[in-house]
């Protein structure tokens, strides 16, 4: 039996359905430059941080445009989806594993690619901040996953031994990241997100009442 007392948790995908929200907000900036990403291409973007994809679009399509200009434009269209559709919600049962886990004492620590105003703007709207001892954002690090700093940083900020940790994703890129950090990982399947394999995770989970089994 491990010995968990802390849980690093990914954001999009796991503590909030938010990934169609990120989708149709990559797309309306793609749609902006007429370019054609296939569904190949997305699916190992996924993960990374928005100025990390941008940097890999422009690359692979030549562009001119500044990444960070796109980061700008895809945050504003993220922005209006996430204020003006009444269907984001949680992940199903992601609220009550996380005071399961707090009020258990242990410590929480979100790690996620999203920019902090966006981790912010999720953390106000639905209540979270009293659960977690810190938050850490990939746009505010040197790499982006699947590179693992995230989550050895994430391990730190929670004053916890890596092999005390668990990571939860539905990522492959943050899986690797949290592999190659050397930190047990879960993949969480979310039955709304079928384009990653989570063949590299430590185990998979496809409801959080099982988490429980693990810490």
């Amino acid at each position: 039996m491990r010995n968990v007392s802390c849980v690093l948790f990914d954001m999009d995908g796991v503590i909030i359905d938010s990934e169609v929200l990120h989708k149709k907000a990559y797309y309306q900036t793609f749609n902006s430059l007429n370019l054609t990403v296939s569904d190949e291409l997305y699916r190992s973007l996924t993960g990374s941080s928005t100025l990390n994809v941008f940097q890999k679009v422009v690359d692979h399509f030549s562009l001119d445009e500044d990444p960070s200009e796109l980061v700008i434009q895809k945050r504003r269209c993220y922005v209006d989806l996430f204020e003006n559709d009444p269907t984001l919600k949680l992940v199903n049962g992601v609220e009550d594993i996380i005071k399961y886990l707090y009020e258990k004492g242990v410590t929480l620590v979100l790690a996620s690619s999203s920019a902090m105003v966006n981790i912010d703007r999720v953390f106000n709207r639905f209540n979270l901040n009293q659960y977690f001892t810190a938050k850490i954002s990939g746009a505010d690090l040197m790499h982006s996953k699947p590179h693992p700093e995230i989550f050895e940083k994430a391990a730190e900020l929670g004053n916890t031994a890596k092999e005390n940790c668990i990571v939860i994703e539905d990522s492959d890129n943050g899986v690797k990241a949290a592999n190659d950090a050397g930190i047990f990982v879960l993949g969480y399947r979310n039955p709304l997100v079928d384009d990653q394999s989570l063949e590299n995770a430590d185990a998979t989970i496809s409801d959080f009442q099982e988490l429980k089994s693990y810490v």
